[in-house]
């Protein structure tokens, strides 16, 4: 039995099968078959993964995202309305002559203060002077043509008592006592209009501020219409209009400004929430400027006057604000950014303005989460005031938000945090 199935291997390796018995043949082939189909298979497979097969690559590593945050934080929060403004002094004065004559002297500094009162020029007062002094002479002179009118009336009261005069020439001479009191009552006028005369050639500030540049030197001839001229003076009464309505260029300006004020405009919809908040600006309302160079507080004062119209050019109404200035830190002309507060918010939820970042559904916030990863989180801001932003809802205090590196993240990154933001407040 070995002996045949030893002869049945050798047959099938060489290939000679007669050596097998009959029986054997059927189960040989079989087998073969199989063991071959085997081999090609296994050959096909590896011709396959030599040729067709790509291992796949490793998943990349994810690297932390590199990011500056700050927390959510709980403040009162200054709701303010900002507006560019122009100083301008409190009172403005135009020093002109009022009377016409030679100046003498000018008695004052070039940008100096000056108070109320102080002799600022003088005109020659000569004429004047003599125009007073033959007012004067004229004036003594019908008084007494009065008194001895008078005492010729009280003489003829008393003869017509007697019957010695007519009642024609009683009456006569009253008529004339009343007519010298007329032209008394005339000489005191002039005499009046003299002495202001006198006293105008003496020019004085009329407020407490700061001189400007001089407009006009000593030895000038001036007008009471402001301007200068070769003209004789004259000693004649002046117009007690203002003088500022002349077209003259005047002495010097003085302007006021300790205090100062500050015009500037706002439109009408925030008009009507400072008449609301100011019940109708009976209530004092903080004002604040601000250097338009540096941003620096140059002086806080208060809401003022309110123009009483709406420009309808602009849709905008012109404030003013008055501010003490006492450091003189305002100037007439300067431009400033005016602050004007509103309300306050308090106890707000707030973030800083560089972490609120816009998308087509509103705000969001980029909120870092406990294991470091990401996660959008749509808010409703309520205000913002500077580099301050107040959330009404959406996060919590204490929250760490992004601040800085947004432009890469997504929800769900995971973020490396290499600086916390420092907050600002206003």
């Amino acid at each position: 039995m070995n002996t045949r199935i030893a002869s049945a291997f050798e047959a099938i390796s060489t290939g000679v099968y007669d050596v097998v018995p009959v029986r054997w043949r059927p189960a040989v082939a079989r087998n073969s078959a199989w063991i071959w189909g085997a081999v090609g298979l296994l050959a096909l497979a590896l011709v396959w993964y030599l040729f067709f097969y790509t291992p796949s690559a490793p998943p990349p590593k994810v690297h932390p995202v590199p990011v500056s945050v700050a927390k959510v934080s709980i403040q009162d929060v200054p709701v303010s309305i900002t507006a560019l403004g122009a100083a301008q002094a409190w009172t403005s004065v135009n020093i002109l002559a009022q009377v016409s004559g030679k100046l003498l002297s000018v008695n004052f500094a070039e940008g100096s203060k000056v108070a109320a009162g102080q002799v600022l020029a003088q005109i020659d007062p000569a004429p004047y002077r003599a125009a007073l002094m033959q007012a004067e002479g004229a004036l003594k002179r019908d008084q007494a043509l009065l008194a001895n009118a008078r005492i010729d009336l009280a003489r003829y009261q008393a003869l017509l008592k007697q019957s010695a005069v007519s009642a024609q020439i009683e009456e006569t001479q009253a008529a004339a006592v009343k007519q010298d009191e007329g032209t008394v009552m005339l000489d005191e006028g002039q005499v009046a209009a003299a002495r202001v005369n006198l006293d105008w050639t003496r020019i004085t500030s009329p407020i407490t501020g700061r001189v400007g540049v001089r407009l006009v030197d000593p030895g000038n001839l001036v007008s009471a219409s402001g301007s200068m001229g070769s003209t004789p003076a004259t000693a004649s009464a002046t117009s007690s209009a203002s003088p500022t309505a002349s077209g003259g260029s005047g002495i010097v300006v003085v302007n006021q400004i300790e205090p100062i004020a500050v015009t500037f405009t706002v439109p009408e919809g925030d008009f009507q929430r400072l008449s609301n908040l100011s019940d109708s600006f009976r209530k004092s309302m903080v004002a604040k400027a601000y250097s338009q160079e540096s941003g620096a507080l140059l002086d806080e004062g208060a809401l003022s006057i309110a123009d009483n119209r709406v420009d309808p050019t602009t849709g905008t109404v012109e404030l003013k604000a008055r501010f003490p200035n006492t450091g003189e830190k305002l100037w007439p002309g300067q431009f400033v950014n005016v602050q004007l507060m509103l309300q306050v918010l308090p106890r707000a939820t707030t973030v800083p303005v560089a972490a609120v970042n816009q998308g087509p559904n509103g705000a969001f916030l980029f909120v870092v989460g406990a294991n470091k990863t990401v996660s959008m989180r749509p808010v409703v801001v309520a205000w913002t005031q500077g580099d301050i932003v107040a959330i009404k809802s959406g996060v919590r205090a204490g929250e760490t938000v992004v601040t800085d590196g947004q432009m890469i993240l997504k929800a769900g990154s995971t973020v490396r945090i290499i600086q916390p933001a420092k907050r600002q407040t206003t």
